[in-house]
């Protein structure tokens, strides 16, 4: 997960969350950019990273974009969407 918050602020919610995944802090917001899930546009006070989710494969390409992204379905979302790109199963 990239977030432009700092990282304080996302260890803070890893713990609240008991997130079991790693993180990167971005609060220069380079890589939010470089992915465009920041609009070029907005105000600097206003730049919020859009909730996307990058599906990545072996060989470093953008399988897929999803730019739909449901918070309380985003986990078995996740899993349909690595299963339907042919992603296996870890054991």
């Amino acid at each position: 997960m990239i977030s432009v918050d700092t990282l304080a602020e996302n260890k803070a919610f890893a713990e609240k969350e008991a997130a079991d995944f790693p993180m990167f802090a971005n609060p220069d917001k380079t890589v939010a950019r470089a992915y465009g899930v920041i609009a070029p546009d907005a105000p600097p006070d206003r730049q919020r990273a859009r909730r996307h989710t990058f599906y990545i494969d072996p060989a470093g390409n953008i399988a897929f974009i999803d730019k739909a992204v449901k918070p309380r379905s985003s986990g078995p979302d996740i899993v349909a969407k690595l299963a339907e790109l042919n992603v296996p199963k870890r054991k």
